[in-house]
């Protein structure tokens, strides 16, 4: 099965008008059924996380797939999540939260079983990441650009370099092997220039990724946890089901995304308890087992693809939701842009 990006929170992006006379732009999907097969990324197996959940009330069977952060990203966390699911830590216990429009919710809610042996306890300086150079392309108000990007630099010593901000929670927004990010970049010193007299001309600068952090969107996978500086061992853990709470971002690891099943999880009746918990047993869903997808037999593991964010298919996917050509827009307002 294939899935596309669903970042409906991370690019809140102004679009600039559109010319009236512009050729027409193919819609997004049809330009992801249109990729060639080479843009397409398959997802091994064992960076995915199958949740079966008790079957509903017709005994149709409830799954929920969840495509774990690669690396170097949350690595700490998913280390213990794949203990977990090797010890079978999660089997006979439940979803026990769900809140409307933020997260349902799921571990141990007698908060009694005993965890595995061997689970990391990760720092809060790991909620984000060095840039090791995967990410190859962040998007900012004028579109895609490459990761080492080129900013005006103003001359007056009174002023400091200014870009300007396409993302209230962070300074850019990226895509890195299938994943949204936010993002936060240093400037490094292009060559300066004088003229005859010596006086310095207008130069120019590179913004260049330093940090980055996978993104609270719908369908992200974060860890529970309790105050600061607790960060959660990946026990305890959650599914946005809501609009995107990027206010967690870099408060809260994000250790996945759900791609197949959410509709699992966002349709669950809304706990009465205080932040949407149930309040009884019987209210809570029973889970039957979590398990890394390559403990399964061959037969009974899910197959996934994604449109590679690094592909020429993705800038075009991004750029035809950016733009939204169709008869609901109109394309010379601003909008906000929704990847």
């Amino acid at each position: 099965m294939r899935h596309l990006l669903l970042a409906a929170a991370a690019a809140s992006l102004a679009v600039p008008a559109l010319a009236q006379d512009a050729a027409p732009i193919p819609s997004p999907g049809e330009i992801a059924a249109g990729a060639p097969a080479s843009d397409w990324v398959a997802i091994a197996a064992s960076d995915l996380l199958v949740m079966d959940l008790a079957a509903d009330a017709k005994g149709k069977p409830r799954r929920v797939v969840i495509h774990l952060m690669p690396a170097p990203f949350s690595q700490g966390w998913i280390g213990n999540i794949r203990k977990l699911a090797a010890a079978h830590w999660w089997d006979g216990t439940s979803v026990n939260r769900a809140q409307d429009n933020y997260v349902a919710q799921w571990g141990d809610a007698t908060e009694k079983k005993a965890l595995p042996k061997g689970l990391a306890t990760i720092p809060e300086a790991q909620y984000q990441t060095d840039n090791d150079g995967s990410i190859k392309t962040i998007w900012n108000n004028g579109g895609s650009q490459p990761a080492r990007s080129m900013m005006t630099v103003t001359m007056s010593p009174k002023t400091p370099p200014t870009t300007k901000v396409s993302d209230p929670y962070s300074s850019s927004f990226a895509f890195a092997a299938g994943i949204p990010l936010g993002v936060v970049s240093k400037v490094e010193p292009g060559p300066k220039k004088s003229d005859a007299e010596g006086q310095p001309l207008p130069s120019w600068d590179y913004a260049v990724i330093d940090k980055a952090w996978p993104v609270h969107c719908y369908g992200a996978v974060g860890v529970g946890r309790n105050m600061s500086p607790d960060t959660g061992s990946g026990a305890e853990l959650y599914a946005v089901i809501g609009h995107a709470p990027r206010h967690l971002d870099r408060n809260i690891a994000v250790v996945g995304r759900v791609i197949s099943g959410i509709e699992h999880l966002s349709s669950l009746p809304r706990g009465t308890g205080a932040l949407g918990f149930y309040e009884t047993e019987a209210e809570r869903l029973p889970i039957r087992s979590i398990r890394i997808a390559s403990e399964l037999p061959k037969s009974e593991q899910p197959r996934f693809q994604y449109l590679s964010t690094e592909s020429s298919s993705f800038k075009r996917y991004a750029d035809a939701r950016q733009k939204s050509p169709r008869p609901l827009f109109h394309p010379s307002r601003g909008r906000c842009r929704y990847l």
